[in-house]
């Protein structure tokens, strides 16, 4: 009779077996804000797709669908949050209209490069601060930085531009925090997704614009259109992007699968920063020697007038969002300590 009871036992199990595999089965169906076609900016997600499913053993996958195929890439947060997607991947800046503090955590006008912004996110507040930023703006989602790339240019115009005088009455596509510093020197700004750019450009919507770097506007064929690109990306010495997985779902979430997420982002943001960092040279050359571009530099009083301008900005959102002027102030305290190290460390820029 034992030897009986045990065989059931034994069986019980092994019918159980699959059922149990199957509820730790997930599936995260993740729109995504940027082309997979874009390098270091759409390219990566991919790759965390790929290795979500080897390091699972394939009991964590993750479908990638294009911009606009299920959701549109300006609704992704609302959609994750509400359930209606499991997951998205996107750039905090993008939410700005929604919650005010939201692009200090994609790209800050002067602020931290790469390096930089990764040890105040994980050796400083900024996790914490970036998760508390969407729970007390009534978001139900989790929040893991999976990308980050290096600067941009800092614009594409069909004229030079040698003095604020020549920025005011332009029409241009601009991104997150820069965008208002623009609209202050007399820029009307646009945010538009990277596909509807170069349209915009060529039915005269807009006169100008910012994308992303070198590399990535080349996909998208601005040079066709406007042959000034304008440097340094004042306005994003780097720029982060987000996996959003809605938080009922991240809660239900086995340990196991949580780590290997967290732990393949980490992963995504040392590679899309090192793929961004190599392809920008050929595509810099290629502007000047076959796309009869002009590769421009903003001289120290246009650099210095745009410092000067984000400043007034940065005391103005400060001002009217209390959560915005707290995540900035821990920011800049970490960025005080952080020149003590850089200024006795790095080799003197040229």
């Amino acid at each position: 009779m034992k030897k009986t009871l045990t065989s059931l036992a034994v069986a019980a199990s092994l019918l159980a077996a699959p059922a149990a595999q199957a509820a730790d089965k997930l599936l995260l169906k993740t729109p995504i804000a940027f082309s997979t076609a874009l390098p270091g900016l759409g390219t990566p997600i991919p790759r965390v797709a790929e290795q979500l499913d080897l390091m699972s053993g394939g009991s964590l996958k993750m479908k990638v669908y294009e911009p606009g195929k299920l959701v549109p890439p300006f609704e992704i947060l609302d959609a994750v949050s509400s359930g209606k997607i499991n997951s998205g991947y996107t750039t905090a800046g993008y939410w700005a209209g929604k919650i005010p503090a939201a692009p200090l955590f994609s790209a800050v006008p002067f602020g931290p490069e790469a390096g930089e912004y990764m040890a105040w996110l994980y050796y400083g507040n900024g996790m914490t601060l970036y998760q508390e930023m969407y729970d007390q703006a009534g978001y139900n989602v989790k929040v893991l930085p999976c990308a980050v790339i290096a600067p941009e240019t800092s614009g594409w115009f069909a004229k030079e531009i040698n003095s604020a005088e020549d920025l005011n009455g332009l029409k241009m596509r601009f991104f997150g925090l820069g965008g208002k510093v623009m609209q202050k020197l007399g820029v009307a700004t646009s945010l538009l997704p990277g596909g509807e750019i170069f349209p915009a450009l060529e039915k005269g919507a807009i006169d100008a614009t910012e994308f992303s770097m070198p590399a990535i506007d080349a996909r998208l064929g601005f040079h066709k259109l406007v042959k000034y690109n304008y440097f340094p990306g004042w306005h994003q010495q780097a720029t982060v992007f987000e996996l959003l997985v809605n938080k009922d779902v991240w809660n239900e979430a086995s340990d196991q699968h949580k780590a290997i997420i967290e732990n393949a982002c980490k992963a995504s943001m040392a590679d899309s920063f090192a793929e961004g960092e190599a392809i920008q040279h050929a595509a810099l050359i290629d502007n000047v020697e076959n796309n009869g571009v002009h590769i421009k530099q903003w001289d120290a009083q246009m650099l210095e007038l745009f410092r000067a301008t984000w400043d007034e900005v940065a005391a103005e959102e400060a001002t009217n969002d209390q959560f915005f002027g707290r995540v900035l102030l821990d920011m800049q305290t970490f960025r005080e300590g952080y020149a003590v190290w850089k200024e006795n460390a790095f080799l003197p820029r040229k």
